[in-house]
């Protein structure tokens, strides 16, 4: 049986469908790229905006009219809320309302009926949990590996609607991935620390411990390989963190994706984030004076309900104030069931698209000059699959200065050469 997967969604979702992918092949199943023939298309499906629930519908109907002899499986956070709609699609032949990878691979081999798992809704209690023993060996076609260390979230931002899909914070027990780190450190010379709200790992197992604890004992037990963490809150990378990536030399990446959303703290309680500009602000500079270089990120959203000019311009300074080296704005997209959808004071989809080309364009001179300040240093980089780039350790995409072919699956070192667009790397090994 030939399969392609397709991913909607955040590295979690990603890290999801690498699990079905190997699931599928234990059991005789071939994974192919869209160009070829394949009998079953599994989507895994994102729902973090309306938006993204149309753009999975929207694909569902084009591989059946391209290709109307396959069967289309469906899975991820988009079945977990919209289960019944997927259902209805005469395009869809089996619906897996959340991620395990046994549910996926039972449906994609019609080893079960029409598959259905309790999601997790406002009020509906703690949802099944159902889960698969094994772990994940690799990433198939990447240089990078996932690492998933947990799953759900216990806040309640009033426009995410991943929560309601995820269900609360559960985390992974450090022995499993410790274990699955050490397969992974066979194909992949980084490993991406991912999930939902990593800030949180620990909280919830029998014997407590922090994500500072899970990466020192990572540090020992995988020694020979670097970790990155996927986006974590400001005011959960405490001082022991900190303190580990300058003492790791090299062994965990300086580069932190600070969600922030926004720069106005009026915005911030519509949102019902945690924190206040003040705390963010304090943190993210405390946290870039003790790291001699950094490579930080947000996530930004313009354009929220009852976001005045007044909140956009608090958001402008901050990030002019703060040393981000890259931004991911998104203009405001609502999405069914979140309090978000329910506010007054919506914004004109014009005037969030300019607040957003103005933010960017400030970021994109902080990336240009902060790639000219890294011009000269030495620097420790990843591969892409065809070798002509680099991802360094500070996160900044680079080319390669020679056409000399090297295996993707090691660390190199080098020094950061030209200037802004044009920054390379001169490999020493």
């Amino acid at each position: 049986m030939k399969v392609f997967f397709k991913t909607f969604g955040c590295k979690a979702n990603q890290y999801d469908t690498e699990r079905m992918r190997q699931e599928l092949e234990a059991r005789g199943g071939i994974t192919v790229g869209k160009s070829e023939e394949f009998e079953v298309c599994l989507v895994n499906t994102c729902t973090v905006t309306n938006a993204a629930d149309k753009d999975a519908r929207k694909f569902i109907r084009k591989i059946k009219r391209d290709k109307p002899g396959v069967r289309v499986v469906v899975a991820g956070c988009s079945a977990v809320l919209r289960g019944a709609e997927y259902s209805e699609m005469s395009e869809v032949e089996a619906v897996v309302m959340g991620h395990d990878p046994v549910q996926v691979s039972l449906a994609a081999k019609r080893e079960s009926e029409l598959v259905q798992i309790q999601g997790f809704h406002e009020g509906n209690g703690s949802g099944k949990i159902q889960k698969s023993g094994s772990i994940l060996g690799y990433r198939r076609s990447a240089t990078r590996g996932w690492l998933k260390i947990q799953d759900g979230c216990d806040r309640k931002c009033s426009f995410c609607a991943t929560r309601l899909a995820r269900g609360p914070s559960r985390s992974r027990s450090p022995e499993e991935i410790v274990d699955e780190a050490l397969i992974l450190s066979k194909h992949h010379p980084e490993i991406v620390l991912t999930g939902i709200h990593i800030g949180h790992y620990g909280r919830d197992l029998e014997c407590p411990m922090t994500l500072s604890e899970l990466l020192h004992r990572l540090l020992e037990m995988v020694p020979e390989t670097r970790f990155r963490l996927g986006s974590i809150e400001a005011t959960e990378i405490d001082d022991p963190l900190l303190d580990l990536v300058n003492t790791s030399a090299g062994q965990i990446a300086p580069h932190f994706h600070m969600p922030l959303q926004s720069g106005s703290d009026a915005v911030l309680r519509r949102m019902r984030r945690w924190h206040t500009r003040e705390e963010y602000r304090a943190r993210a500079l405390e946290i870039a004076e003790k790291l001699p270089y950094l490579g930080l990120g947000a996530d930004i959203i313009t354009g929220f309900p009852g976001e005045e000019e007044k909140d956009h311009e608090d958001t402008v300074r901050l990030v002019e104030e703060l040393p981000y080296t890259y931004l991911h704005v998104f203009p405001f997209s609502e999405k069914d069931n979140t309090v978000a959808a329910e506010l007054s004071g919506q914004v004109s989809r014009q005037v969030s698209r300019e607040r957003g080309m103005q933010l960017r364009k400030i970021a994109e001179d902080k990336n240009m000059k902060y790639r000219n300040f890294r011009s000269g240093a030495l620097s420790s980089v990843t591969l892409e699959q065809s070798g002509r780039n680099a991802l360094t350790e500070d996160y900044l995409r680079v080319q390669v200065s020679d056409s000399e072919v090297r295996t993707p699956e090691r660390l190199y070192h080098g020094v950061l050469r030209g200037s802004g667009e044009d920054l390379y790397v001169d490999l020493s090994d």
